[in-house]
């Protein structure tokens, strides 16, 4: 975990799992790297915002494996699942449900599925496209830490990859042309100050 900055009221904090995917943010508001996979991105988020003071929202950014053919560019996602959680197990044991999707506030974006696996195999795309059209390692995460906190939570994701095979070459190639999209999206898209 690194908190790159000063978290301060009325101003947003920006997400990132790597440093590969910030390498071309050019903006003086605060940057967590949070490390990859969903218990570094939930136990990074949540330490920030414990030790206060909370900022006015939170964006996260970063790169996406495609589930589907033609999903590519830029998305805003609407909501987040956990794709190795499992939930019908958990609710038969206990009888509470655990991991439930979570809604963003941008309700038309498309479902990422959020598990620690890298998706790099056809069968493991093909089972998880049933679900939701893009991938990722720390989405609901910090979609929970983000909820459990109030506050508010906009996940933005550039496609890197086809989730199939040869997924991890594709994004050691990609990254960096995702990364500068990233921050133009960023640059476009979020406020200084909200």
């Amino acid at each position: 975990m690194e908190l790159i900055g000063e978290i301060t009221v009325g101003r947003p904090l920006l997400v990132l799992a790597v440093k590969e995917e910030a390498q071309f943010l050019d903006t003086d508001l605060p940057v967590l790297l949070t490390g990859m996979g969903k218990v570094n991105a939930a136990t990074a988020l949540a330490t920030v915002l414990a030790r206060g003071p909370h900022p006015s929202g939170i964006v996260n950014l970063g790169t996406a494996g495609a589930l589907r053919p033609g999903w590519t560019g830029t998305h805003v996602i609407g909501s987040v699942i956990q794709h190795d959680l499992d939930n019908a197990v958990l609710a038969s044991l206990t009888g509470e449900i655990y991991g439930a999707p979570i809604d963003l506030p941008d309700h038309g974006g498309p479902v990422l599925a959020t598990g620690d696996s890298f998706i790099s195999d056809e069968e493991a795309r093909t089972r998880l496209a049933a679900h939701a059209p893009l991938v990722d390692m720390e989405g609901y995460a910090l979609a929970s830490a983000a909820q459990q906190a109030g506050v508010p939570l906009r996940i933005v994701k550039h496609v890197s990859d086809e989730a199939g095979d040869g997924a991890a070459r594709t994004w050691r190639e990609t990254v960096a042309g995702c990364a500068r999209v990233l921050a133009d999206w960023t640059a476009r898209n979020v406020p200084v100050r909200t």
